[in-house]
């Protein structure tokens, strides 16, 4: 069934006449005329009666002009909600993190929901390592990690460049030291984020290109974790900056340079190349592309 031809008998029935249906259709009455009779076919039942004189709807052509109003009213709201998603006054968008990458849209979700504060925004925690998988079936709009994809299907944009931060606690050997030398680290306790990333094998090349043991002897599921237990003087990490930034400025953890390292740490905002992106995903690239200008 046609939207169409609900129309042209809602019309009708509202002028009570084919000839003023035609006019404000801007059709010609036979085409008004047969468009009905193909509407009364389809549903095979005669919704009006043409005996009298004047135009009457028969038990059936009330029904179906209750529910044509209906149609007529969800078409306009499907109008108006496509509309605001056009404009950004409405709609969702998606966005996979993981927990620390998480940290480097916040500015961005800022300035975003800033402009577009009806757009629902939806940071979903998830394992840097499945984002792209994530992005290719449609479960993310957007991703954010920390690692260049290498997959054509899959475009990627630097959004900030970090890097790893050494650090201890105030009450560490090392805590007064500006720099350090990566044969100093050989007795350290080294508190690991146990989810693999490329970051974390990087530090494992450095240590062994140096012939330095690397004691791992302790590895904890958050940054979060990690954080306090170097606060506490359980050990040392390898942190990205960005995660101890607050730390470091309110001295509650030292930042050492480690003469033999300098890890940076990309963070990338990925979507996919070949699905079309939401108005709320295409406004967000927008506002990122804003704030490098």
């Amino acid at each position: 069934m046609e939207l169409y031809s609900l129309q042209v008998f809602r019309t009708v029935a509202t002028e009570k006449s084919f000839s003023r249906a035609a006019g404000r259709l801007l059709r010609t009455q036979p085409a008004i005329s047969l468009s009905l009779q193909r509407l009364e076919q389809e549903l095979g039942e005669r919704l009006i009666d043409r005996s009298g004189k004047e135009l009457r709807l028969t038990d059936a052509g009330r029904t179906v002009l209750d529910y044509a109003r209906r149609f007529q009213s969800l078409q306009q709201e499907m109008e108006n909600s496509l509309a605001e998603l056009r404009d950004n006054s409405a709609g969702r968008l998606v966005i996979g993190a993981n927990e620390s990458t998480s940290l480097y849209l916040l500015q961005h979700i800022e300035a975003y929901r800033d402009l577009y504060p009806k757009v629902k925004v939806q940071v979903r925690r998830s394992l840097s390592s499945k984002i792209p998988n994530e992005l290719l079936d449609g479960n993310l709009e957007l991703g954010v990690i920390s690692y260049d994809p290498s997959d054509d299907r899959l475009k990627s944009k630097v959004i900030y460049t970090d890097a790893l931060a050494f650090v201890v606690s105030p009450r560490h050997r090392l805590a007064n030291r500006k720099t350090v030398s990566i044969a100093e680290l050989a007795s350290e306790n080294f508190i690991a984020h146990n989810v693999l990333s490329p970051y974390r094998e990087v530090v494992l090349r450095e240590f062994q290109a140096h012939k330095v043991p690397l004691r791992m002897d302790v590895e904890m599921p958050t940054i979060e974790t990690i954080r306090k237990m170097v606060q506490n003087n359980m050990g040392v990490a390898f942190l990205p900056r960005m995660c101890v930034e607050q730390e470091i400025a309110q001295k509650a953890l030292c930042e050492v340079r480690v003469k033999e390292m300098h890890v940076e740490r990309k963070i990338r905002l990925v979507y996919p190349t070949r699905r079309g992106l939401s108005h709320a995903a295409k406004a967000f690239l927008e506002v990122v592309a804003g704030a490098e200008r």
